[in-house]
């Protein structure tokens, strides 16, 4: 006859259930993570033990593993919680996901332009200023090339486009 633990440890397929920290080491993520995504439904353990264990089954191996990998391809776990929650509905996020990458793209397009902007902005003030002799070091400027460009109200633009 087995203990209520030992029951509480099989799944009905007779899987073992992983305790948070068995759960940590599969995935290569630390506990808190794993706890924060639970706080958010990204996860949810299978059982609970009266003394408060998290059991978790191999659903949530791979749900992490998707996670992690949503997450390399730049998805916000906001997004995640959406494509997840379509799923959960028994749709298919496919077209969510097409969506999502579309605007991540034009996004980067964005930032490409803004950087490749910037770059060129940034050559020709160092081509100008390559033979620039150095500044009186009693001169009341902190750098005379920044402060002209103040002056010339060309300013450098950020890459947030401020």
């Amino acid at each position: 006859m087995s203990t209520p633990i030992e029951q509480l440890c099989q799944a009905s397929s007779h899987e073992k259930l992983l305790k948070i920290g068995e759960l940590a080491k599969q995935t290569d993520l630390a506990v808190g993570t794993i706890r924060y995504y639970e706080s958010l439904g990204l996860i949810e353990p299978v059982e609970r033990s009266e003394s408060g264990y998290r059991y978790y089954d191999r659903e949530a191996v791979k749900r992490l593993q998707f996670i992690k990998k949503a997450q390399s391809l730049q998805f916000s776990l906001s997004e995640i919680q959406q494509v997840l929650g379509i799923r959960q509905e028994g749709n298919p996020a496919c077209l969510l996901v097409r969506d999502l990458l579309k605007q991540k793209i034009g996004y980067l397009e964005e930032q490409i332009y803004r950087m490749e902007t910037l770059k060129t902005e940034l050559e020709a003030y160092q081509e100008r200023w390559t033979n620039r002799p150095q500044d009186n070091p009693c001169s009341k400027e902190l750098c005379s090339m920044i402060e002209e460009v103040a002056r010339q109200e060309l300013p450098i633009r950020t890459l947030g486009g401020d």
